[in-house]
């Protein structure tokens, strides 16, 4: 479908899919429209009996006819980069089978798009080659795009937390019934989209629509592959094993990098923003969090992104600040002393009622809706 006017950005001449492609061409004109990373060598048809004038075509093969046709009109033509194993222009979101397609084929997880992107990533960041950098950039904003379209309007919750938390921990199951209690008070679960406490909360969102013991049982399962080292491929397919016993999961967001290419992206995230760009990522990713962060105990990651929104809160660059949950106080005030900081930064501004450190995971979903009641 076209898209409305969202956040100050026009969607509402952009073309993602095939299917939205043959419904505006049946119209005769594709004048200024721009299309996304579309195969359309199978549409020469279409494209040779509407007017293209002004269009954009972003990544599109097209049988030469078609092209010569399509320049012709006056439209622009952004060819597709050979030898990629990414689309570059794409306009939508990644899923966890698109990410992961190829895990069961004979060289498992190393031939899968997400693998071959990363070492793509490695190989031209060693080279320092402009045009490189200019394909991620592009990516990167596509993904954005793409983001910014799937979450219009609707209430985000982050859950932040480290990588290192293993499957079948007490803090795995915790913060995997974080995240059904999250989805279940019609919030979308927004995580960094890799292993651990993201895992685990992207899992939570997954389970919410079944019934309660199949958190439980999932979790059992998954207990068998407690880490994507030394296999990543063992570790995913655990997963998606789950996924196969029950279908059907709702729906979340996973927003990973592969900055970390070496943390693979979970398959419980319905949808999937990866970026090259981690700066980018942890940026969009926190400010997207229109409904509050939920911290879960961390490292140094999870310290960053605590800062990172607090500064916006503290300045109030984007508007009413959002609310912070900071779970375990032991971690919090003692292991890595960020909440008397971020309570020292609150003092006397208006981000002082929207900050909450609570004890245990159970806590914080109630805590998250009385930060939010305070605004």
């Amino acid at each position: 479908m076209a898209h409305p006017h969202r956040h100050g950005h026009r969607h509402d001449r952009e073309i993602e899919t095939l299917e939205e492609f043959d419904r505006v061409a049946a119209g005769g004109s594709l004048v200024g429209w721009r299309l996304q990373a579309l195969d359309l060598t199978d549409r020469t048809a279409a494209l040779m009996a509407a007017d293209t004038t002004a269009a954009v075509f972003l990544g599109c093969p097209m049988a030469p006819d078609a092209a010569a046709k399509v320049r012709a009109d006056g439209a622009l033509v952004f060819p597709p980069v050979p030898d990629l194993p990414f689309a570059p222009y794409r306009g939508l979101l990644y899923t966890p089978d698109e990410l992961f397609a190829g895990l069961d084929a004979e060289h498992g997880y190393a031939a899968t798009p997400d693998a071959r992107t990363y070492a793509w990533f490695q190989r031209t960041m060693r080279d320092g080659d402009v045009f490189a950098s200019m394909l991620r950039s592009v990516h990167d904003d596509a993904i954005s795009d793409a983001l910014d379209e799937r979450l219009a309007g609707v209430p985000v919750v982050g859950v932040m937390g480290g990588h290192a938390m293993a499957r079948g921990t007490d803090a795995y199951a915790g913060a995997a019934r974080l995240g059904r209690s999250l989805a279940r008070a019609g919030l979308t679960v927004a995580t960094g989209g890799g292993p651990g406490a993201m895992e685990a909360a992207n899992l939570g969102a997954y389970a919410a629509p079944h019934p309660d013991g199949m958190l439980d049982e999932a979790l059992l399962l998954l207990g068998k592959e407690p880490s994507y080292v030394p296999s990543v491929g063992a570790w995913a397919r655990a997963a998606f094993d789950v996924r196969d016993r029950w279908p059907g999961g709702g729906d979340s967001i996973g927003v990973p990098t592969w900055f970390y290419g070496h943390e693979p992206p979970n398959a419980f995230a319905g949808h999937i923003a990866k970026y090259f760009a981690n700066a980018t990522r942890e940026d969009g990713l926190l400010a997207r969090c229109t409904a509050g962060v939920v911290y879960l105990p961390g490292a140094a990651g999870t310290v960053q992104e605590i800062f990172d929104n607090a500064t916006p809160n503290y300045y109030g660059s984007r508007g009413e600040p959002t609310p912070m949950v900071l779970v375990n106080r032991t971690h919090w005030t003692e292991h890595l002393p960020a909440w008397p900081l971020l309570r020292a930064l609150a003092e006397g501004r208006s981000m002082a009622s929207r900050i909450a450190l609570v004890d245990t995971v159970e806590e914080a979903p109630e805590a998250l809706l009385r930060l939010a009641a305070a605004g």
